[in-house]
């Protein structure tokens, strides 16, 4: 689904003399969690005359950034018979909206994530390992361009590359923490219609298991496809390091791994589905030559190529 569409939908139910805050619109979406979302998103809306995104605010009734500028923003809000003083909505309880009609996008696919998330398979279930693919996603402008998709697929034996590809496609839901797959999915699919080859293993940049609800990139990409996939990020959003583990609620979810000690942070490996925690690492082990593992290294930088 667009969710850049449904939410300036939502916006646009806002009345005359009233406004809304990042959260209500986020609460209206399905999760609080896109809070920050809605507030990217109203920065990259393109028309604040067709969309109001001047009627959105913070949940303390300060009135936020705003595209055009403040001074703007202020004019049109007293145009709309809001009043602001210091920055801050005068009687903000009394003008703040909260009655949206929605249907909660976000919540039927938090369901669907639980849902699918049984479908994972933490043991190696792939018929021999000969190749494997990174696959990196980019955003190189803003999150209305289009993003740039990058695989590259190597020997696991020779490490040699022997296919690579970029796609673009058009961003229609935004970054949302544990929603990234919604967000990546679609440049995925155009990725594998286009693979020449059908790789062993795949890599994903984000996270496998590794996940509030077991269910990262890796995982919803390895089920959605049906393949054998390992997750790797860069950063920790979740969890506990005990040693080498990663832990959610006490329960081993991945890995740290540094490639070498000149390595300064780890990355934090986790299955993402028919694969084993164990092979998940063997096979980062094998093809890190430096911080990242050569295939989402090169799908990386193929990815952030500029032209």
């Amino acid at each position: 689904m667009n969710l850049f569409d449904y939410t300036y939908n939502l916006v646009r139910q806002i009345p005359e003399g009233k406004i809304s805050s990042y959260g209500e619109v986020a609460k209206a979406l399905g999760d609080i969690i896109a809070s920050r979302a809605v507030g990217r998103m109203m920065n990259q809306n393109p028309n604040a005359d067709d969309m109001p995104c001047f009627k959105i605010v913070h949940s303390d009734g300060r009135i936020g950034g705003f595209g055009l500028g403040i001074d703007d923003k202020i004019r049109r809000l007293e145009d709309d018979s809001v009043f602001v003083n210091e920055n801050k909505i005068v009687n903000f309880e009394n003008v703040l909206f909260k009655d949206f009609k929605t249907q909660y996008p976000l919540k039927k696919l938090r369901k669907e994530q639980i849902e699918l998330s049984k479908k994972v398979i933490l043991k190696d279930d792939f018929p021999k390992l000969e190749t494997v693919a990174g696959i990196d996603v980019s955003y190189p402008k803003s999150e209305f361009e289009n993003a740039t998709g990058a695989c590259v697929v190597m020997d696991y034996k020779t490490k040699d590359v022997i296919d690579q590809i970029t796609i673009n496609v058009k961003t229609e839901f935004p970054y949302i923490s544990t929603y990234l797959a919604y967000r990546e999915l679609p440049v995925i699919s155009q990725i594998f219609k286009n693979l020449k080859t059908k790789p062993s293993i795949f890599m994903f940049d984000g996270n496998g298991i590794l996940h509030p609800y077991a269910f990262g990139l890796a995982s919803h990409a390895g089920v959605f496809f049906d393949v054998p996939s390992i997750g790797v990020a860069k950063r920790l959003l979740y969890g506990d390091v005990i040693d080498n583990d990663v832990l959610i609620n006490g329960k081993k979810r991945g890995f740290i791994y540094y490639s070498s000690d000149r390595v300064k942070n780890p990355i934090y490996v986790s299955p993402g589905h028919r694969i084993s925690f164990k092979t998940s690492l063997e096979i980062v082990k094998h093809l890190s030559f430096y911080k990242i593992p050569e295939p989402l290294r090169k799908a990386h930088i193929l990815a952030s190529k500029k032209d």
